[in-house]
């Protein structure tokens, strides 16, 4: 049992306690001046809840079904790099958490940990944040689009941040870098990332795969259609946690132009931001099939290891539960849109 946190965000503090500065700047950080990393947060304050009375709600349903596999939750585990900075027993540890929650994790290309340490760690549904995945019986292919080059991050240029060893890049490339004028994590980046990657490469990828792709890191209503026109499983609306590019949109204010591009073609995983169950609740009325949850799980991770993930899971399951409950919903299903109110609708009962 953990002590000392309430809700996930007291968990950030706990984090803050046992971590180097350098390595708590790189878990909190954001790009450039953080003017989306506060609005992926505060966007969600301006959505309002729209509750339905005199419902029986004496029996609240939280699961869900993403791409054929059943969650008890449509709270899924983000992809997190670097997992080992936050607990020795990184990556292993948050997959353990997550299967004995029964949901799905995202496995970073960037972890600490091989995909086959995570893969024979427990008995959990993961799905790999790029390639050699197949093999190791991981259930779909998370491909990255926002990252054609690493965004600037100040606090790591400032402290010279050094990246762990990447065991999933052995014999494929060295990751030892050195870099004297600003992040180490940046120069090892340069070598990592390929900014040639383009539409036609979705193609190439489904040849070589039979996992379904998802795509992660579409923000608009163009990037969405491409998407579904390229055949891919599903799409993720993120920002990259506002670490690439500062000044996009909070993630929670483009998801609704995403979801009516895409028309129920394919599923709609949302990522940034959330750090209450009415988050998760907005998310899903706005018309997400699922959530991602990143830096609360590695703030978890941090204080409290395996545990520490686990109270972060389940906090946000408890609230959403609450949550639908005075709201009337019973079910995820139930959950649509009538049941929130944006800014947009506000400007529209203006007119």
């Amino acid at each position: 049992m953990v002590v000392g946190a309430v809700n996930v965000c007291e968990f950030q503090e706990l984090a803050k306690k046992v971590l180097p500065k350098m390595h708590y700047d790189f878990f909190t950080g954001g790009a450039e001046d953080e003017h989306t990393l506060r609005e992926n947060v505060e966007a969600f304050r301006r959505i309002t809840l729209r509750p339905r009375v005199l419902i029986d709600v004496s029996r609240i349903n939280l699961s869900t079904n993403i791409l054929g596999y059943n969650m008890s939750s449509p709270i899924m585990v983000a992809a997190i790099a670097f997992q080992n900075l936050a607990h020795s027993e990184g990556e292993v540890a948050t997959a353990k958490a997550a299967a004995a929650a029964n949901t799905i994790m995202v496995l970073s290309t960037t972890s600490t940990c091989t995909i086959e340490e995570v893969a024979s760690s427990c008995n959990g549904i993961r799905f790999f944040q790029l390639y050699r995945a197949e093999r190791s019986g991981y259930k779909a292919i998370v491909l990255t689009v926002e990252t054609p080059k690493l965004g600037r991050r100040w606090a790591d240029i400032k402290n010279k941040m050094v990246a762990p060893e990447l065991k999933n890049f052995d014999g494929l490339l060295s990751t030892e870098v050195v870099d004297e004028n600003g992040s180490k994590l940046e120069a090892l980046a340069s070598q990592v990332l390929d900014s040639s990657l383009n539409w036609k490469d979705i193609g190439w990828l489904k040849s070589i795969t039979k996992l379904p792709i998802i795509l992660k890191g579409v923000l608009t209503s163009e990037d969405a259609i491409k998407a579904v026109e390229a055949g891919v499983a599903g799409i993720i609306v993120s920002n990259n946690g506002a670490r690439q590019l500062d000044f996009v949109p909070a993630t929670i204010s483009v998801l609704e132009e995403v979801v009516q591009a895409v028309g129920g073609r394919i599923p709609i995983l949302f990522d940034g931001g959330i750090r209450r169950g009415t988050d998760v609740f907005k998310a899903l009325a706005i018309g997400a099939q699922a959530v991602l949850v990143g830096r609360p799980v590695i703030y978890g991770l941090a204080a409290k290891g395996q545990n520490g993930v686990t109270r972060v899971i389940e906090m946000l399951q408890d609230e959403l539960e609450l949550t639908m409950t005075l709201c009337g919903c019973c079910s995820v299903k139930d959950i649509t849109r009538n049941y929130v109110g944006t800014e947009r609708d506000r400007l529209r009962s203006l007119l």
